[in-house]
């Protein structure tokens, strides 16, 4: 009884201390530099002091609600556009299957890749038995620091989602807009 104990607490102090770790709103964004599926890539450091950035955080390409989610963007991005941001989905696929999806889906947006995971444990978004990402969105200010972390995606709905997302959180227009 008391290894069982002890293995109880052991678990319940590793896990409040990943609990800690999380990152919250107000908390500096983790710093990435990703391949994009236009070909380009993509370092969050570019963007601090210059515009907002969303990271659309989704599982695997190819399956049905990361699909939905993907045309949901690609088909309002229009009305992303509207406002003085930068928008991307990623996830833990290749670049190779991202550029597939993104070429399946219209995507007129970068699908970033994280093949190596370390971006998605830095954003606390990895499911660690699986190695795929959660469906979690962040909006990242123009200072660098997390505005909003959205844990309840609905795909279907998600570029209204963002549009209201982006308005709420008060970023700019684009320029020319």
């Amino acid at each position: 009884m008391r290894r069982f104990s002890s293995l109880v607490l052991t678990l319940l102090a590793l896990f409040a201390g990943s609990a800690a770790s999380a990152l919250e709103v107000g908390d500096i964004a983790p710093d990435f530099s990703l391949a994009g599926s236009d070909g380009n890539h993509y370092q969050l450091s570019d963007f601090r002091g210059k515009q907002t950035v969303v990271v659309a955080w989704f599982p695997r390409a190819f399956t049905s609600g990361c699909t939905v989610e993907c045309k949901s963007l690609a088909d309002n991005g229009d009305k992303i556009r509207q406002f003085d941001v930068s928008y991307f989905m990623a996830s833990t696929d290749p670049l190779e299957k991202n550029i597939a999806f993104a070429a399946e889906t219209n995507a007129d947006f970068p699908l970033l890749s994280d093949p190596d995971k370390s971006t998605a444990a830095a954003y606390d978004v990895l499911m660690p038995v699986i190695g795929l990402a959660k469906r979690h969105t962040f909006y990242i200010a123009v200072d660098g620091t997390i505005a909003y972390i959205d844990r309840n995606i609905n795909a279907a709905s998600s570029a209204e989602d963002m549009v209201a997302r982006l308005s709420a959180l008060g970023v700019a227009a684009a320029p020319g807009g």
